[in-house]
């Protein structure tokens, strides 16, 4: 448990920075693309607004407009020419004198695929263009922004490396401060577990005194009400320190150098058979579909006291005269343990709470069954122990508990 605590924590704190981070470098990224594009497409204004040039303030001191700064060297600096277009769409006229990448005949291809697309502006490979009309004639400006775009291209590399190199190192800084950073709640736990383990323990030596005290009333005095009724309640402590107990203990990290394989199969056969009997003397039924066979790897009594505390819990909230089911599949690399019994009395929004410490659906059954609500904990505990999960639903009146557990090797050939 504390292990998928330390690993759900890493994930949520990694997950969280490698989410801010993308964020953080998508915005910049995506502002400098469009700080780029914007001083672009500026840049084009003022060449077709000026025919051609780009102007100077007075005395050829440096001019900004629109964000884009203007120098002597701006025109030599900025490569681009200018298409003129008939009504036809023919080229009338090439400006091509500011430009050296491109020839009359790439210009023509160029131009051809802009028209084309019918978009006002935009790139074409890493040349910005513009389509300008007026009096049914077209000028079409077009900007080379290679440079402009390699710049945009390496700041995304340098934020993609920036990332990277936070990401892990800041994994492995937490892969190894996680264990101060949970170490409280570890300590807390232990403590709690200590604690339940030392009151269970010390509960047992008065039950016992109260035991042989009722023991020497009856010899003394005779049985009576009294006395019957104070074995019963000695009894029913004594089988709620022993959930406690077991409580604590199916919580505790399950170790895999533990784990064997063995046959589900039989351990459900073995139950269904005890139970029927159980099931059969109060006016119910047990129906098994148990696919033969089935192996997994993992502690074979705790998986046992799982399949038990199903079964006891869907004979002892069964309906009068219900039908309990118990089905055991391997679906790939799964295996499927599902008990249902019908409970009509059942509030749906209860459902939730059933795998709840000491959570009762309905008290008087619980007190009549001698249930404390712990049973459904261990079951979750023991599932989740071996990496699986239980969950629990209620379908047209029947309670639905579903383990799913990782299965073993596969299935044993048929003898």
């Amino acid at each position: 448990m504390i292990q998928a605590l330390r690993r759900r924590f890493l994930m949520i704190a990694m997950l969280s920075l490698t989410g801010t981070l993308c964020v953080i470098g998508a915005s910049i990224n995506l502002g400098n693309l469009y700080r780029i594009t914007r001083l672009s497409d500026t840049a084009i204004e003022l060449l077709y607004q000026n025919d051609g040039t780009f102007p100077l303030a007075d005395g050829g001191r440096p001019d900004v407009a629109g964000g884009f700064q203007i120098t002597e060297e701006t025109p030599f600096e900025t490569r681009y020419c200018i298409v003129h277009l008939t009504e036809k769409r023919e080229v009338r006229e090439v400006e091509m004198e500011h430009i050296a990448a491109l020839d009359r005949e790439k210009v023509v291809d160029l131009v051809s695929e802009i028209i084309r697309d019918g978009k006002k502006s935009g790139f074409n490979g890493y040349y910005r263009y513009q389509v300008f009309e007026k009096d049914g004639e077209s000028t079409i400006v077009v900007l080379n922004c290679f440079l402009q775009l390699q710049s945009v291209y390496n700041v995304l590399q340098v934020t993609l490396l920036v990332i990277v190199c936070c990401v892990t190192l800041v994994f492995f800084l937490l892969l190894l401060l996680s264990g101060r950073v949970i170490r409280p709640f570890t300590e807390n736990m232990e403590r709690q577990k200590r604690f339940l383990t030392d009151v269970s323990h010390e509960l047992k030596t008065p039950l016992g005194i109260i035991s042989a005290n009722t023991g020497v009333l009856e010899l003394t005095r005779g049985k009576d009400e009294w006395t019957e009724s104070i074995r019963n309640q000695v009894k029913r402590l004594d089988s709620l320190i022993k959930d406690l107990i077991e409580l604590s203990k199916s919580e505790e990290s399950v170790k895999e150098s533990e784990f064997t394989e063995f046959c589900i199969s039989h351990i459900a056969e073995n139950n269904a058979d005890s139970f029927r009997t159980l099931a059969q003397s109060q006016g119910k039924s047990l129906v098994i579909g148990i696919e033969p066979q089935v192996r997994m790897r993992g502690q074979e009594d705790s998986v046992t006291r799982l399949v038990t505390i199903l079964l006891d819990n869907g004979v002892k909230y069964c309906d009068p005269a219900g039908t309990v089911t118990l089905d055991l599949r391997q679906k790939g690399r799964q295996i499927i343990l599902r008990v249902s019994n019908p409970c009509k009395d059942m509030d749906p929004a209860q459902v939730p709470h059933l795998f709840d410490r000491f959570y009762r659906a309905d008290s008087s059954r619980s007190r009549q069954s001698g249930g404390y609500g712990i049973g459904l904990s261990i079951a979750r505990a023991v599932t989740e122990g071996h990496k699986g999960k239980i969950s629990a639903s209620y379908e047209a009146g029947n309670v639905v508990f579903t383990a799913v557990l990782p299965g073993g090797t596969g299935k044993n050939p048929q003898p």
